[in-house]
């Protein structure tokens, strides 16, 4: 806590924040509707930190549990203002096209938010929104022509950003039609254009054809940057997390160097090996992946990485080989790391920890009961280092496989369920872990992780109707069980059954 000496440096620190996001308001208020919802984003984002250091600084102390309900009040309130500023994005890009089919007489006429500035840019272009350009008529001509009665029978045509929407039926197994449509569009418009296949709300197929500019982006020199400066923050944090398990702060005893290398290199192995997994099966398809985003921890050392895909994905099949890869190769590592260590854990073993640690997980509890047998009924158990970074690794690797958005077990029920049961798992993961924080910080942070960084689902990929076969599904399903019994910690019941450690559960 801050002590009383610190009050007025909080003071100091909320009028430089309030003094911040007046000098906003004003910045913001020239661009009318669009700028005061963008200002109002970055409002909402600070007031919850705001009210905590100015309550702070008046003597007053709020409790996790309102800490927790301001997060939640107001990343909802972000998101909701993030929806309309989209909108009114779009309602300007309108208006702006619509002043523009007026006369040039009546350029005096057009109200403020379309009119042209100074310099003769529009206020979206100024505004940093991307102006879209119709589908050529051409074009569009020759895309309706490699339809047919015995593919995909088009009843409607609505012009979408810079391509189109075909309403229809499909004819015959999706994937051979979609891969016989995409055939024929690239033989007559060569690489300019992308065909998707995809369920529309209703549940029916539906073809959407956007240009290739829409592909995703090759990282920028930045983002290279930035995931460097990650992975030597990641660095960091697991020699800092090995210096944890070994009772001694590392960044106060550097000479201690050789004592935390093993277990810092323990635990960056199993990362290595996740984004291996995803690389080697990346390469399988043909599809490109940004460089690893690490998300540095203290407490596990890392939290995982995020990757993007850096290229349409052909259909759902590959998006689960994708998503699955990378847990599997970590997972794999992880659970070997922990066999080993607990095979070679006996008396006198380097590390001494409570029984009660592997309450902490079925898993990991389970198979230290196999292993150890009576052992776990000590009050402390003798481990080998490898036993700890196995454990770190399986969380680690859990973590990653919850199904919410872009993570790797988002991608995994996106593939094998859809893009609608994937958006209900993303929302129920959210609220679970908001639950869960109260008991445990690690769920906050992987909350507001998940809320700011993965709450979207992965772009749709080139033909999203076709399923994966059973035998993927069945992987994904045994993926998530794995994660569920490496997260959720043994009852004390039945770890008192299993003879593991006291009642008390310390996860």
């Amino acid at each position: 806590m801050f002590t009383a000496s610190e009050t007025p440096v909080i003071a100091l620190i909320v009028l430089v924040a309030l003094g911040i996001l007046s000098w906003g308001f004003f910045r913001a208020k020239p661009f009318g509707k669009i700028g005061i919802l963008a200002w109002l984003q970055s409002v909402v984002l600070m007031v919850p930190w705001l009210l905590f250091f100015g309550l702070f600084a008046a003597g007053i102390y709020i409790n996790l549990a309102a800490i927790l309900l301001m997060l939640v009040l107001s990343s909802g309130l972000y998101i909701y203002l993030g929806r309309q500023l989209r909108a009114a994005g779009q309602d300007a890009i309108v208006r702006e096209k619509a002043a523009n089919m007026m006369p040039a007489n009546q350029d005096s006429q057009k109200p403020p938010e379309v009119a042209q500035s100074e310099n003769g840019k529009g206020r979206s272009e100024l505004l940093g929104i991307k102006e879209t350009i119709p589908i050529p008529d051409e074009d569009l001509k020759v895309i309706q022509g490699i339809f047919g009665i015995d593919t995909f029978f088009v009843t409607e045509t609505i012009p979408y950003q810079e391509g189109a929407i075909f309403k229809g039926n499909l004819r015959g197994e999706a994937e051979a039609t979609h891969n016989r449509l995409s055939a024929a569009l690239k033989e007559r418009l060569g690489d300019r254009y992308r065909l998707f296949t995809i369920e529309n709300p209703e549940g029916k197929p539906t073809i959407v054809v956007l240009p290739s500019t829409n592909d995703p982006k090759v990282s920028t020199t930045n983002q290279k940057i930035l995931a460097v400066i990650l992975l030597l923050a990641t660095i960091a944090t697991c020699l800092e997390t090995a210096g944890f398990f070994l009772g001694f702060d590392f960044y106060n005893n550097l000479s201690r160097l050789n004592e935390v290398l093993p277990i810092a290199a323990g635990i960056l192995a199993i990362l290595v090996s996740h984004e291996i997994g995803h690389r080697v099966m990346a390469k399988r398809h043909n599809i490109r992946l940004s460089l690893p985003y690490f998300i540095p921890a203290w407490q596990l050392g890392s939290f995982g990485a995020i990757t993007r895909f850096e290229s349409l994905l052909p259909n759902r099949k590959v998006m689960f080989d994708m998503a699955i890869a990378g847990p599997a190769a970590g997972g794999i590592v992880s659970l070997l790391m922990l066999i080993i260590g607990l095979i070679l854990s006996h008396e006198g073993s380097f590390f001494q920890v409570p029984a009660e640690f592997f309450q902490g997980s079925i898993l990991v509890g389970t198979l230290a009961k196999v292993v150890l047998g009576s052992a776990l009924q000590k009050p402390l158990v003798d481990v080998h280092p490898l036993t700890i970074i196995g454990w770190l690794g399986l969380v680690i690797t859990a973590l990653n496989t919850m199904p919410a958005g872009q993570l790797d077990g988002g991608r995994i029920v996106h593939a094998i369920y859809g893009r609608k049961i994937a958006s209900r798992a993303t929302l129920a993961t959210f609220i679970f872990l908001a639950i869960a924080a109260f008991a445990n910080p690690i769920a906050l942070y992987w909350a507001i992780i998940i809320l700011f960084l993965q709450r979207d689902l992965e772009r749709p990929s080139l033909n999203e109707i076709t399923e994966p076969d059973d035998a993927r599904a069945a992987l994904g399903l045994l993926a998530l069980f794995l994660m569920i019994t490496a997260l959720i910690p043994l009852t004390p019941g039945i770890a008192g059954r299993l003879g593991i450690g006291g009642a008390n559960n310390l996860f």
